[in-house]
Parts: C-alpha cells; sequence; structure tokens
C-alpha cells in the first residue's frame, strides 16, 4: 500500500537538522594552519599514475545489481521497476569535486571500489560512503592503503589523493554485529582522510557537501552520483525518493528508494543529493536494501537519522571506531 506523505521539497529540506555543533573543531584542524606535504600521500600519489588507475579492477563488494543481471531478485516483493514505472536515464560525466571513488593496494593486489561524497566536517576531512563498502577496511591490520580520489575520471586526479587514516574508518557497531542484511538499516559508513600529497585537506581542496539527518523519505529533485565498476567516468541521473517499507525479513526496515537507469556495482556509497544554498547536500547513500538494490534502474539508501548522527559525532571526534567482534 502506497502511504499518503508530503514529498519534501528542497526548500523545506533546507530546516532540516544540521549535525555542526560548537566545540566540536578539534584544534588541530584550526582553519589558517599551515600545511606541509604529506609523504604518504605522495607514495601513493606516485604509485597510481593514469595507467595504473585506468587498468584497476573496479566493482563494488556485493551490491545486488552486478548479480541481478543474470539472476531474478529472491525478495517476498519485487526488487526493481513496478509496472509502468518511468526510469529516469542517467548521463556519463566528468564528476564533480564533492564526490569520488576509492582505490586500494596492498600485497595481494590493487583495485578501485565503491564512490563516496566529501560531508562539510569541523575536520575538513570526511567521506561518506556504505557500510558495505567500508567495513572490509576498518582496523589497523590488514593495512590495504585505502585513499580517495575526488572527482575522478579518465585517469585524472584533479586534486590529488588522500589516504584514509589508520583507525579511520566508521561503520555502526549493529552493522557489523547484524551483518549487511539484518543490519541493512545502518549501511552508512565514515572514512576519516589524510591531507593530499600537498598537504591540504580535503574539504579545502573541493568543497563539501551538508549532510542532513531525519528529513524523511520523499524528496525532489535528487541528483544521485555514482562510480560503475569498469567506467572511467561517473555516472549522474535526476530523480526523486519515495519511502520503501521492506516485506523481505532478510532486510527489514524501511528505505528511501529511487529510480535511475544504470546504476550498477561500483556505485554503492554514491550520494542521493538535494539542493541546498550554495550547492548540495546528501540525504542517502546507495545501499541499505538489498545492499542498494538487485536491479540497475531502482537502489535504496538506508534513512539517515539518529544512528548517522551518532556516527557522524564519534568521526569528528575521533573515538574509537567499532569493529568485527573478535
Amino acid at each position: 500500500m502506497v502511504r499518503s506523505i508530503r514529498i519534501i521539497r528542497h526548500a523545506a529540506v533546507f530546516a532540516a537538522a544540521l549535525l555542526f555543533g560548537a566545540g566540536l573543531t578539534p584544534a588541530a584542524f584550526a582553519d589558517g594552519a599551515p600545511t606541509t606535504p604529506n609523504p604518504d600521500a605522495a607514495e601513493l600519489n606516485a604509485y597510481w599514475t593514469a595507467a595504473r588507475l585506468t587498468a584497476a579492477l573496479t566493482g563494488d563488494p556485493v551490491r545486488g545489481a552486478a548479480a541481478a543481471l543474470s539472476a531474478p531478485a529472491a525478495s517476498p516483493t519485487v526488487d526493481g521497476p513496478q509496472p509502468g514505472e518511468h526510469i529516469p536515464p542517467s548521463r556519463s560525466f566528468d564528476g564533480i569535486p564533492q564526490a569520488g571513488t576509492f582505490f586500494w593496494t596492498d600485497a595481494t593486489g590493487s583495485g578501485r571500489t565503491c564512490s563516496g561524497s566529501v560531508v562539510r566536517s569541523p575536520g575538513h576531512d570526511l567521506v561518506l560512503s556504505a557500510g558495505h563498502c567500508l567495513k572490509g577496511y576498518s582496523g589497523t591490520s590488514p593495512q590495504r592503503h585505502l585513499a580517495f580520489v575526488p572527482q575522478y575520471h579518465d585517469g585524472l586526479k584533479p586534486f590529488g589523493i588522500f589516504p584514509i587514516k589508520s583507525n579511520g574508518v566508521y561503520v555502526s557497531q549493529e552493522y557489523y554485529d547484524l551483518g549487511e542484511h539484518a543490519g541493512a538499516e545502518y549501511d552508512f559508513g565514515f572514512a576519516v582522510t589524510e591531507p593530499n600529497q600537498d598537504g591540504k585537506r580535503l574539504q579545502d581542496a573541493t568543497g563539501s557537501v551538508e549532510l542532513l539527518t531525519n528529513t524523511g523519505y520523499l524528496h525532489v529533485p535528487v541528483r544521485m552520483i555514482g562510480y560503475p565498476g569498469g567506467a572511467q567516468k561517473p555516472l549522474e541521473c535526476m530523480s526523486r525518493t519515495t519511502e520503501w517499507p521492506s516485506d523481505d525479513p532478510a532486510d527489514p526496515g524501511t528505505f528511501p528508494r529511487i529510480a535511475c537507469d544504470a546504476f550498477v556495482g561500483g556505485t554503492s556509497g554514491g550520494p542521493m543529493l538535494v539542493p541546498w544554498p550554495g550547492g548540495w547536500a546528501v540525504i542517502g547513500v546507495i545501499g541499505g536494501y538489498h545492499t542498494g538494490g538487485n536491479t540497475p534502474q531502482v537502489s535504496y539508501s538506508a534513512y539517515f537519522g539518529t544512528a548517522t548522527q551518532a556516527l557522524y559525532r564519534a568521526a569528528i571526534t575521533g573515538a574509537p571506531p567499532a569493529g568485527p567482534a573478535s
């Protein structure tokens, strides 16, 4: 049954709760602090040449879209386009400074994974993505040298490369404990970055989007951006989000749902953006229900509420991150 809920237009979204409060700015990140080159970022910047960037094997750890191309969804209600539903087209473009993708390298190889966005934070250093994208990089070991490249396209690093700090991955403990499906409502995460090779902080280099919580499920217009696996440019699509109450006991909860064509594996963690004064605000990321959806035409997000606020505050204050049960 479709519930009658007033669509939250972007003018109303402006009044939504923001997460930034007085007294949360770490002294070490005070504006105007001198920058010094970051040797870790310099090493990664030298390693990730254009040839390596374009050759990196890409993908999404578990987003259902790639598998669904050859197999039907197995949920009680069909996960995908509804009969007669309009599916807005997506287009390939060069991206925006506040969105990007992750690259990793370790003793076993290297690759590219998922999508993310730069959210406003006191430390000017925070990336938002999906929990299922980030949870494999938690803690200090194994060191996989995960790094974020904002506005990556065609082998280019317009703003350089930003290593993720050791112990800088924040995913809810509930997501670790419940898993990707039973914990679908917690499928979001934050990654704290180090400065790039020139010593510049992420937000100072790219700008940021506002993080909004508790704004409801219905938004229009929504601009969704994600990096498909195997593509050298991101996709964008204009659509709207609606409310999806799950009747799949394996993936319980209520989720924002959005129809946009061609969002396959690799796009997980990509932001769902609404207009905001001077730019954009993020109200969701590709993930949640069925880890983002079982078809390329329909995607989902975990709802951003009090759990998102708590995780954000943990990330910006440097609290010990959660982790898998030992």
